[in-house]
């Protein structure tokens, strides 16, 4: 099954953080992209995010992937506080091709995924021609507004 997952930190050392999820999808990797500095969104007053997006192809069903995700945020000693708040590491599955779901544990696809620059840029660059529900990414990041977003 291949999915489109988005990784992001922002406490600690956010490239390490950012590297357990790389690490945990080498053998699975189809791409990874850039890593990219992302100015906070929702709560404002913290630092930049580092974020980055692999596209992989893995054996498990939706419900073990996003087990292995929350794993991984797990490991890193995520703490829920507070909504868009701070966070060592966050794990999202963005898209899984040919999958569905309004289930609110796995909403699939994400459903801010078209409106996060972090999420359309990183994607875009992964994959020129990706589509999300029926649109494509690049026509998606034409319409959303600059938020920030910077490669490194």
């Amino acid at each position: 099954m291949r999915a489109l997952l988005s990784s992001g930190s922002n406490m600690g050392d956010a490239r390490a953080h950012l590297r357990t999820v790389a690490d945990e999808f080498a053998g699975e990797l189809v791409a990874a992209s850039s890593i990219y500095a992302t100015a906070p969104w929702g709560k404002t007053d913290q630092p930049d995010f580092l974020n980055q997006s692999l596209l992989v192809d893995v054996d498990n069903t939706p419900r073990e992937l996003l087990a292995r995700c929350q794993d991984l945020e797990q490991r890193a000693n995520r703490v829920r506080e507070e909504r868009w708040g701070p966070r060592t590491l966050d794990v999202d599955i963005v898209w899984i091709e040919g999958y569905t779901s309004n289930d609110p544990e796995l909403t699939v696809p994400h459903p801010r995924a078209h409106l996060r620059q972090f999420v359309l840029q990183p994607w875009l660059e992964m994959d020129p021609d990706a589509e999300l529900n029926g649109v494509r990414v690049a026509a998606l990041l034409a319409d959303v507004d600059d938020q920030g977003v910077r490669k490194l």
